[in-house]
């Protein structure tokens, strides 16, 4: 299979890179710094063989950038997978926050996916099959403290699947919205919450995997996770 990640090259992107690829699939990976995603893709093809790594930078805040990217992975072929993970974070209150961070959180956490499902799914609808997994957030479905622009381009983001669920139905494309709570990754390494607090990133990318294997006929439409103990 032919799968696409966006921000792959660390985190939740590239645990959920790392489980596909162990079954010697084709991945398109793509992040904005180059350096690191090469060395995410050397290692993953180290680890697994057998997988086909290719990989290139896009800045997804910039729509010819994704439209370069959805090119270059159509390509290879139509793809059975997408999964839409890059992401940005800026804490914040609405009232507060500064001016310009909501149009940066949209930007990145709900353009990115809208531009690049758009330009990747006419060739999926005439194929008539695929996976779209979009990874919202825990923030989607509650407001919490200091999650002010953020949050709201969750919201938005699980919106979008929520619509994109609903048209594709017909063309027998899957979409999944991805709602996870904390999970141990960069963003939260440095924030002083002990490990076994939180969620592991391959807990996420275990479910995600699990709801690529169902039948035709069978749809996971959201994957909720929070941390044993609830939210933080």
């Amino acid at each position: 299979m032919n799968i696409v990640i966006t921000g792959a090259s660390r985190g939740l992107g590239k645990s959920i890179a790392e489980i596909f690829a162990s079954e010697g699939h084709s991945l398109f990976l793509s992040s904005l710094r180059e350096k690191t995603l090469a060395q995410t893709a050397k290692e993953i093809s180290t680890k697994y063989p057998s997988a086909k790594i290719f990989f290139k930078p896009t800045d997804f805040s910039k729509k010819e950038q994704i439209k370069m990217f959805a090119d270059w992975c159509l390509t290879q072929g139509t793809p059975d997978i997408i999964v839409n993970n890059v992401g940005s974070f800026e804490p914040g209150s609405v009232h507060a926050e500064a001016e310009g961070v909501l149009e940066n959180m949209l930007t990145v956490n709900l353009m990115s996916a809208y531009h690049l499902t758009r330009a990747l799914l006419p060739s999926m609808m005439k194929r008539k099959s695929g996976h779209i997994f979009n990874m919202c957030s825990i923030s989607s479905l509650k407001a919490y403290h200091n999650g002010g622009a953020y949050s709201i381009s969750k919201f938005a983001l699980y919106g979008l699947s929520k619509n994109l669920r609903e048209e594709m139905k017909p063309f027998n494309i899957k979409v999944t919205s991805v709602l996870p709570g904390a999970a141990l990754t960069d963003s939260w390494i440095e924030s002083g919450v002990a490990p076994d607090r939180i969620m592991e990133a391959d807990d996420i990318s275990k479910m995600v995997f699990a709801a690529s294997k169902l039948s035709p006929q069978a749809c996971v439409e959201e994957i909720i996770m929070r941390p044993q103990l609830g939210d933080l």
